[in-house]
Parts: C-alpha cells; structure tokens; sequence
C-alpha cells in the first residue's frame, strides 16, 4: 500500500476522544481487532499485517497521540495510563464494548494496561516485543531524546539520515529498511508537533507496574524477537503462548509481516497449538 507522506489517505478516518481527534484506519468485518504501533512510528507500521487480517477481521490501526496524523496532545501527557484512557475512550465512541489488541512496543504497553484496566473489555492480547520490564533496553531514539544537550535540537530539526540510523539499529537485518521506509517515517515525524511529542514522550516519567504483569487474565500470545531483551511476558502471564522470531528485531510487523499477521490469526481463530504452548522458535523468511 502506498501512503501520501504530505496528508491522510483516502481510507483514513477521524474519532474525537476528549480534546484530539484520533487517526486511524479501518478494513475488514468479523470480530474487532485493533493494532497499537510503537513509539516513534505510526499507523503504517502496521500496513502489511492489517492488510493480511483484514480479510477475517474487522481491523482497526490507530494512529496513537503524538504521532502520524493524530499529532501531539495538547496537555502533553504522554503517560501509559493516559493511553490507556484515551485507546479505551476511542473504542467508546467506535461503538465497540469487545476486541482484541495487537501491540508493538508502546503498544503492547499500552495493551496489557488497557487488559488489566478494561478485564471484560479485552478478549485476546497479542505482544509484539512490548515495553513494561525496567530492564528492558532502551532503543537509540529513546535514548538521544533523553540527552539533555540534544533534546532542544531534535525538537526542531531531524535529518532523514538520523531516521534512517534509528531504524538499522532497530531491525534485525538491515536491508528491511528501504527508503521508501526511510522516507516515510521521516515524514510522520516531521508532521507539526511530532518531533516535540516523541521528546516528551521520551521524558516522560512512567510508573513501574511490571509487579502486575502476572494479573493478565486475558488469552495473551507473545510474539519476540530473539534479539530483543528484558521481556518476561511469557513467564508472567499465566498460559501464555510465546513465540520468538529467530532474526528479527524490534520492528516485526514490518520486518515479517507475513509472520506476525499468520500466528496472530492462529491464536485468534483458536487453533490448537501443537507444541504444548509456553516458548518456541518459529521459522522465518531467511
């Protein structure tokens, strides 16, 4: 799929929750799958898999406050609880009181706060090398955003060869990242607003609540690359199923999206998994 870079495509729609007015994309029917980005990304990472689920599933691909079209939040608060609030309040006012979630780093954050916060709303969960874990290590944009020297600079201005740094480091191979990616990332970041929100974001304080990751009650599939540290979610949420990606990195839904979007489908269309469930390494594109 190709998107516009300058504007909303023409599948994009609108939902006001509070006070933003929330992006995103919808395609399919069946049950309500909805699809969290990462930090630093939008939407679009997420363009492949939805367009592979989408023909079993109603897929929802939001734009999360302080990125792609959605844009920074007027408050400035970009803690997981106020995501957490703010996902469920759009699936409010999308009419939908049940769904599934698929989330990628922030993301799957966002997701089993939201699984712990909204038990009955939340039928299956689906972490795609989620954040929650103090230990976990800290991607390289993260890291410069944080810099106090750097962060009036990268507020203003983001060179398209920086974009393209942050995203080899981030990938398992890096040939995964072509310009068209290059490019398109750097354009979502450059969106009014955007470099500031993803500063803010980066500064922003976040409770510690990995203490209650073992409450998860909700059928939870964990897809991890083995690259990738500091995640327990298979150990800790009870019946878990867990599968790694042998070489990918932190950005599957992209890297393979034909992996993450075949074992998402298997775990949501209750297929029974024939090696015992916990952890095991799947086979992926050389």
């Amino acid at each position: 799929m190709k998107s516009s870079l300058v504007g909303p495509d023409p599948d994009s729609q609108f939902a006001v929750v509070g006070d933003m007015s929330l992006h995103f994309k919808r395609s399919g029917s069946g049950r309500a799958l909805l699809l969290l980005h990462g930090s630093g990304s939008s939407n679009h990472g997420f363009e492949r898999v939805a367009a592979n689920l989408s023909t079993s599933f109603d897929v929802i691909a939001l734009d999360l406050p302080g990125f792609g079209f959605t844009g920074p939040r007027p408050d400035r608060d970009y803690r997981v609880s106020t995501y957490v609030d703010t996902v469920a309040g759009f699936m409010t006012e999308l009419g939908l009181e049940r769904f599934s979630v698929v989330g990628n780093s922030l993301g799957g954050n966002i997701g089993w706060n939201l699984a712990l916060a909204e038990p009955s709303r939340v039928e299956n969960l689906v972490l795609i090398n989620a954040t929650g874990y103090p230990e976990k290590s800290l991607p390289m944009g993260i890291r410069l955003a944080r810099n106090p020297i750097l962060r009036p600079l990268l507020r203003r201005w983001l060179p398209k060869r920086a974009t393209e740094r942050n995203l080899r480091a981030l990938v398992g191979r890096p040939s995964t990242v072509d310009e068209a990616m290059v490019d398109r990332v750097h354009a979502m970041m450059s969106l009014p607003g955007n470099r500031s929100a993803f500063v803010d974001l980066a500064n922003t304080a976040q409770e510690d609540r990995s203490n209650l990751i073992p409450l998860v009650a909700v059928p939870t599939l964990v897809l991890r690359s083995a690259s990738i540290d500091g995640q327990h979610f298979g150990r800790d949420i009870p019946g878990t199923v867990e599968r790694t990606h042998p070489t990918g990195g932190h950005l599957l839904p992209e890297e393979d999206p034909e992996w993450v979007a075949a074992r998402v489908r298997d775990f949501l269309g209750g297929d029974p998994d024939p090696h015992g469930g916990r952890t095991r390494q799947d086979g992926a594109r050389p």
